[in-house]
């Protein structure tokens, strides 16, 4: 493998020498002053307030200014007290950028965003902003203080003030535009709410068809040149100039370059997964066809399936589906083999199972009194196939939701469904290379549903238990659910899940525990478990759980490796040696924080590597933590518990695709997103051991 050279958006400065006098104040005067917590001063208050107020004494305010009066002075060193210099540099910034940026705002972790407005991306309509992060920390990835400069990508908003706006729902509104700053329209001061025909909305995706403004539609194209070039001109404009040097003294090496000792890239054996009788391969989409699924289904010894259809499909994309599944398809040199011969499972229809209804609307009920009177055969797993005549664009909320109401139908009644999109059939005419790759991520998917393993990880098996949880929030029913505890064994092999409201964590903690008893029952013991979280875990969560293997028997370490379940833009890394591409190798990873790391998860495996345009991942932000102190000091240990995220990544069983997040958080968020629009407060227990989400 070619070595790389990494960057990253990472932007040494040396701090401030000598000490420096700063005022502060126990109220807070006006919105100019900024709250600064008494340990953020890092004891310089003990010998300036008395011992009784100290103790009660929980933030002062300052406007960085001279003292007036009823100002507590301290002499401060900025190259000690970090944390006072963190507030006192992002002050800086942002005197720095009024006037210079066109919006500004203090983010909800006080770091400074600036909009600077694209004219060529502006329309009648609305006016497109390029967003920026300019963020301060101390010894992430250096020695010493840090800006992270980071491109968030466009914003548009309403070229009409919301005083021209009329008739509109203005509970729709999140935030605001007045004067060059960003506000909560429900947190808006009074002085704002006084000039409506100075305010401005931000146009989210949910105001966006209400004021006739077309949705984004998505580049999939390599971002990382794009990014790069973004925060290099930014850099050279508005930062590597004297009037912004003699504020923050930044490198004059720009953005910094990690040493070899501060990344890695994880062997390439990780990438290997197993198939057939034993062979291996590192991409799916390009190895399943050729090599064969790891293990079929054992159970039940029949398999059946039936379609459920709206009557209008039957002689179009229904005929045409079970063509392609029952014979395959040859088009020139594109082919794609039938059903049996790809999964190695037999298609067996059985016509008297079908069910056709003549309208979206009537669909429910046709499909539930068929299911209730159905004649199901002993020792036989059932898949529907649905073939869902709503279009994905669809805006009609109920017609939408019969896809809900159809899988919670079947789940209930032990029936594995698969969704296809009817439009998608029509799309595609006569068979071409789309349908190749359309087929491929269906069937691999059904063949998980039925119980089978299309591939697993190439490694040994030991005793240690993974569980991830994941989160969605359901916008219609305003809560958050979790789906948890999603149980696999080191080799990637799924165990069991269930699914609860997000507060919940008293049945987090139960699911954990059945999840560890089970383990134990199959596998006599557990050396360690290990939780794959989607947020910083808080004691709220790990208190129940540590209680649960206490009352087990179980004393062993508990590690939380919490994965941000969206890609890092905030930290980047490009390997310059790539000028094309720069996009670092999969399974580069890059220490930026005390126990934080980025994790950079594709399939450029080595110089020759062939991306395609959806498969340039931005890379994967991860921390750890543990119950036993200093275990994590064993950076072997921390490589292990990383290398299984990205292996985890490789599990998915939805399509043949390279995703860049593990199935430890993919499939509890899959299953978060479904939840909420079930009738039932339970899943049964044939869902909470199939893959039916898929």
């Amino acid at each position: 493998m070619q070595q790389q050279s990494l960057l990253l958006n990472i932007i040494p400065f040396a701090p401030a020498s000598g000490k420096k006098s700063f005022s502060f104040y126990r109220e807070r005067i006006d919105d100019s002053y900024y709250p600064i917590f008494k340990n953020d001063l890092q004891g310089l208050l003990d010998n300036k307030l008395p011992q009784l107020e100290l103790i009660e004494l929980e933030k002062l305010y300052t406007d960085f200014q001279p003292a007036k009066e009823g100002a507590i002075q301290l002499e401060i060193d900025l190259s000690v007290s970090y944390r006072f210099a963190n507030h006192y540099y992002r002050h800086l910034i942002r005197e720095y950028f009024l006037g210079i940026a066109d919006i500004l705002q203090q983010n909800f972790t006080s770091e400074t965003e600036v909009w600077f407005h694209d004219k060529d991306k502006s329309n009648i309509k609305y006016n497109q902003y390029n967003q920026f992060t300019i963020k301060v920390q101390h010894s992430r990835v250096t020695t010493g203080p840090e800006l992270v400069l980071s491109y968030d990508g466009t914003t548009k908003v309403f070229a009409k003030p919301v005083s021209q706006i009329l008739n509109f729902n203005t509970n729709l509104y999140n935030w605001i535009v007045c004067n060059g700053l960003l506000y909560k329209w429900k947190y808006r001061p009074q002085s704002v709410i006084n000039m409506p025909d100075k305010c401005y909305p931000v146009l989210s995706n949910e105001i966006k068809p209400l004021l006739d403004i077309a949705a984004n539609v998505p580049d999939l194209t390599n971002r990382y040149p794009r990014h790069l070039s973004i925060l290099q001109d930014f850099y050279n404009k508005y930062l590597n100039i004297p009037a912004f040097r003699n504020l923050i003294p930044i490198s004059t090496d720009g953005f910094y370059q990690p040493t070899t000792e501060q990344f890695r890239v994880i062997q390439s054996t990780s990438n290997d997964l197993l198939y057939a009788n034993g062979k291996t391969g590192k991409e799916p989409k390009k190895d399943f066809k050729s090599k064969g699924p790891y293990q079929l289904p054992n159970k039940p010894n029949n398999f059946k399936f039936f379609f459920i259809y709206q009557a209008s499909d039957k002689a179009g994309a229904v005929t045409e589906l079970y063509r392609y599944l029952n014979s395959g398809w040859k088009d020139g040199q594109f082919t794609f083999p039938k059903m049996q011969d790809y999964i190695k499972v037999p298609f067996e229809l059985d016509t008297t199972k079908n069910i056709e209804f003549d309208r979206v609307e009537n669909a429910v009920t046709t499909i539930r009194n068929a299911i209730k009177n159905a004649d199901w055969q002993p020792d036989t797993l059932y898949m529907a196939l649905f073939v869902n005549p709503v279009p994905k664009l669809e805006k009609d909320e109920g017609r939408k939701n019969i896809y809900y109401k159809i899988k919670e139908i079947l789940l209930y009644d032990g029936v594995v469904s698969q969704v296809i999109k009817s439009e998608h059939l029509y799309k595609f005419g006569k068979p071409n290379p789309v349908i190749n790759t359309y087929l491929s991520h269906i069937e691999v998917a059904m063949l998980a549903k039925l119980g089978g393993v299309p591939w697993r990880l190439n490694r040994p098996i030991n005793n240690e238990l993974i569980v991830g949880v994941g989160a969605f929030y359901s916008v219609t029913k305003k809560t958050r659910f979790v789906g948890s505890a999603f149980c696999f064994n080191n080799e990637g092999m799924f165990k069991g899940f269930d699914c609860f409201k997000g507060n919940d964590s008293i049945s987090l903690a139960g699911s954990i525990r059945e999840a560890v008893g089970k383990f134990i029952v199959t596998n006599h013991t557990a050396s360690r478990l290990i939780i794959h979280f989607y947020k910083d875990i808080g004691k709220k969560e790990i208190e129940p759980i540590l209680k649960t293997l206490h009352t087990l028997g179980l004393n062993i370490p508990v590690i939380i490796v919490t994965i941000n379940k969206t890609e890092s833009k905030e930290l980047l890394g490009f390997d310059t040696k790539d000028k094309t591409n720069l996009m670092p190798y999969s399974g580069t990873i890059v220490k930026v924080g005390w126990s934080e790391y980025l994790l950079f998860n594709n399939t450029r495996y080595d110089a020759a590597s062939k991306p395609a345009q959806k498969e340039y991942h931005f890379p994967v932000k991860i921390a750890l933590s543990c119950t036993v102190d200093r275990m994590l000091d064993d950076m072997n240990l921390v490589e292990q518990l990383i290398d299984q995220v990205y292996q985890f990544s490789r599990m998915y069983w939805k399509s043949t695709n390279q995703q860049s997040l593990p199935v430890t958080i993919k499939y509890p968020e899959m299953v978060a997103e479904i939840y909420p629009y079930f009738e039932h407060d339970r899943l049964p227990d044939f869902g909470k051991e199939s893959l039916w989400f898929l």
